[in-house]
Formats: C-alpha cells, sequence, structure tokens
C-alpha cells in the first residue's frame, strides 16, 4: 500500500445502520480508508474490505476484489454462515480488552443475584415484605463453570474468583498459562459435560459453532446440580428453548438469566417476560468500543491490502 492509497470499503449488514454508528470514529483515519454503503458505491470493483454484521445472503457478491471481511465485534457467526463470504478474504473480528472488563462485571452481577437470589427481594419489594433469607451459602461452596475460555471467559472467570467462588471453565486443551487463583479447568471433549456437572451457576459464553449449536439443553441441564442456574450469555442459537422451559418446571434449574436470544428483540408477547425464574437483558452484556472498531479495522484492512495476515484473523475451521 502506497502512502497516499486510501482503501475502498463497504458497510453491509441486514440489522444495523453501521454507517451511522461508526462514520465518526473512522474519520481520523481519512487519509488510509474510506467506507460507505452499497447504494454509495461507484465501482465495486475498488471494494477491497468490508465491515459487516448479519449480511444478507448475497452481499457479498457485487466485491469482486475483497482481502478482508471485519466483524464489529467478537462474534463472527453471522459471516462464517454467509453463503457470499469470499474463501480468499481474511475474517477478522475485534479483541477489545474493554470489552471483555464490561462483560466481566456483567457476569459477576449475575452471579450474585443468583447466589445471594435477589430476585426474592424484588418479589417481596412489591408487597412491602421484610422477608430476610438464610444466608447458609459461603461463595466458596458456590462452584462457577465457564463455557468459553477466549478473551471474554478468561476475564469472566478471574472476575469470579476473585469473589471467593471456585470457578471451573471448559476449555479444548490445557492453557499454557497457569490460571489465577481459585480457577480450575477441564480439559478435553467432555469437558463441558464436567464443568456443567460441577456448577452451581453456569456461564455460557462459547462462540456459536457446529458443535455447539443447542449445547444448552436437556442433557446438560440434568447434569448439573439440582437448582443450579444459568447464564446465557452466548449466542441465542446455543439454548434449545423447550429445554430451558422444561429444566425451570421441574425444578432443575433454579433460576436462569437470558441476555441472548434466537429472536431479537424477544417479542413482547414471549412467555420468557412474564417467568419469574428468568432473568432478560437485551443482549447488552457488553459492547465493542466503536474506536476500537476502527482502529482494529483500519489496521487489518492495510495489512490485508500488504498481503499480511491481519491480527485477530478468525481461523474458520474453528469458527473463532
Amino acid at each position: 500500500m502506497s502512502n497516499s492509497e486510501v482503501i475502498e470499503g463497504v458497510y453491509l449488514s441486514s440489522k444495523l445502520d453501521l454507517e451511522e454508528l461508526f462514520a465518526d470514529v473512522f474519520r481520523p483515519y481519512a487519509d488510509k480508508v474510506r467506507i460507505r454503503l452499497p447504494r454509495d458505491i461507484e465501482d465495486p470493483s475498488r471494494i477491497q474490505f468490508s465491515v459487516a454484521w448479519y449480511p444478507e445472503k448475497e452481499a457479498f457478491t457485487p466485491y469482486p476484489n475483497l482481502r478482508l471481511v471485519s466483524s464489529i465485534a467478537a462474534g463472527v457467526d453471522s459471516l462464517i454462515n454467509c453463503p457470499s463470504l469470499p474463501a480468499s478474504a481474511h475474517l477478522t473480528r475485534i479483541r477489545d480488552n474493554a470489552q471483555a472488563d464490561m462483560m466481566a462485571g456483567f457476569a459477576v452481577w449475575q452471579v450474585v443475584w443468583h447466589h445471594r437470589n435477589m430476585g426474592h427481594y424484588l418479589q417481596r419489594q412489591a408487597f412491602s415484605t421484610w422477608d430476610q433469607q438464610n444466608l447458609s451459602v459461603s461463595p466458596k461452596d458456590y462452584t462457577v463453570g465457564v463455557l468459553g475460555y477466549g478473551l471474554m471467559g478468561k476475564a469472566i472467570a478471574e472476575a469470579v474468583a476473585a469473589l471467593g467462588f471456585p470457578v471451573v471453565a471448559a476449555v479444548r486443551k490445557q492453557p499454557s498459562e497457569a490460571p489465577a487463583a481459585g480457577i480450575s479447568f477441564e480439559t478435553g471433549a467432555s469437558s463441558i459435560e464436567r464443568v456443567a456437572a460441577r456448577s452451581q451457576a453456569l456461564i455460557n459464553v462459547l462462540p456459536l459453532t457446529p458443535q455447539t449449536e443447542n449445547i444448552l439443553n436437556e442433557d446438560l441441564f440434568n447434569l448439573m446440580p439440582t437448582g443450579a442456574r444459568l447464564i446465557q450469555l452466548g449466542r441465542g442459537q446455543h439454548l434449545v428453548d423447550e429445554d430451558l422451559d422444561k429444566a425451570l418446571a421441574s425444578g432443575q434449574l433454579g433460576g436462569a438469566s437470558l441476555d441472548v436470544f434466537r429472536t431479537e428483540p424477544l417479542p413482547e408477547d414471549h412467555r420468557w417476560w412474564r417467568n419469574d425464574k428468568i432473568l432478560i437483558t437485551p443482549h447488552h452484556a457488553s459492547d465493542s468500543s466503536a474506536a476500537i472498531v476502527a482502529k482494529q479495522v483500519t489496521e487489518a484492512a492495510i495489512a490485508a491490502v500488504d498481503g499480511r495476515v491481519p491480527e485477530n484473523t478468525v481461523d474458520r475451521t474453528q469458527g473463532y
């Protein structure tokens, strides 16, 4: 890439107005990249990269010279599953330490919510009822499982362990770095099941892949201690909705926190809004900083055009 060349890009999304979200933060990089909406592209052959999120099925087809497709977040399942995604383009995602810290704080709040049964107090407050509960379960006797030990999962595990909860994380292979105090691992093919069997609270931040789709199902719930809690922060397609209903109704699960759903926004008439065992948040556990997105996408575009492999490139065979 010459110093004077501006790399042309396109925003592609069926769900978000990416230009409105990111135009301002990309302005400091105007001497390096220029990104527009498809309707404003005069010559699609000049487009060398895309900033994308849930693109239409044929979204990438008009652009024959794409060298990079970048997600605006850590997740890339909507891009990998897009049939027009070019095989020759680098696929990247955002890795944001501040976002991981935000996710960790959200997860800690959820763990404390379930450990201390805070929903009980909200219900009692509605009726002006003073009703103290027995605090018989110490954090050290309340094991928290974490499914997914990437940037987000590691931050969550460390934050939860810092409060005195034993944490067990499912990993494909033993990490080379020793874990922080209070964290242990289950490794190998059945690690997810073994973590579930130990967890009074189970936090899911797995990437969505063919292997993890529908992983939160009746079989997994039945392995968990009776009355355990589910904290679902991954992808809506991880959860078998009907199996959650069954586990909550039977008491196998004592409650659930759901931040992601198969259909978003969650319909107003959905049964979960009225289930007092479920805490719903609107897919807002954490967000990538827009400034971080602009910086990392610009650096990735320059690397791709220069013939280098960008940082944060996704292994498509693994899905992350």
